[in-house]
């Protein structure tokens, strides 16, 4: 019986450490190709910019804001990647077939 209690109180105080660290340490990496172009911890942004990403396969702003990440303009013929939306934490990542992009969250919680 005391095990048991005191294996639910284990559990309860991890999911609830879990919960309050939430969305801390979200490193957004952005590759074309499968090369690496850069690495953006999300947690550390404190003011919003635009990155614009240019390769032989066409071009991508990527907008980058505290705590999220989009592609806001492709001169893909889709625009598949643009209405992704924000992404904020791990799961489905933005991609970008034509340009053969792809922007990905390492860590953090499953976006629901």
């Amino acid at each position: 019986m005391w095990g048991l209690l005191f294996a639910v109180i284990v559990i309860g105080g991890l999911l609830l450490y879990r919960g309050l660290g939430r969305g801390e340490g979200t490193v957004a990496l952005i590759s074309v190709d499968g090369e690496e172009l850069e690495r953006v911890d999300l947690s550390k942004v404190r003011k919003e910019y635009d990155l614009e990403i240019s390769t032989e396969y066409g071009n991508n702003t990527v907008h980058i804001e505290p705590g999220a990440i989009s592609v806001t303009a492709a001169d893909c013929p889709d625009h598949v990647c643009v209405h992704q939306g924000k992404l904020t934490g791990s799961g489905i990542p933005i991609i970008c077939m034509p340009h053969r992009l792809v922007i990905e969250i390492l860590g953090g919680d499953l976006d629901a």
